[in-house]
């Protein structure tokens, strides 16, 4: 399960910096560039994963047993 939330949160955060970069015309190359709207989608999106990267290492921490 840890992995999992690992892996999760890895992608969430990777998804989010390019979806703020696409939009702020920094990484062009799709519909998204230069699009403020998916800056703002992408800063949830990468807070979300920075979410699920505190909780994956939460449990790590609580469970000191399992690995």
């Amino acid at each position: 399960m840890k992995v999992f939330l690992y892996i999760l949160a890895f992608s969430l955060l990777t998804m989010g910096i390019i979806w703020i970069l696409q939009g702020i015309n920094v990484l062009p190359g799709s519909f998204m560039t230069g699009q403020i709207v998916w800056a703002r989608r992408g800063t949830v999106v990468a807070l979300s994963g920075l979410a699920v990267l505190a909780i994956a290492l939460w449990k790590t921490r609580t469970s000191p047993g399992k690995s």
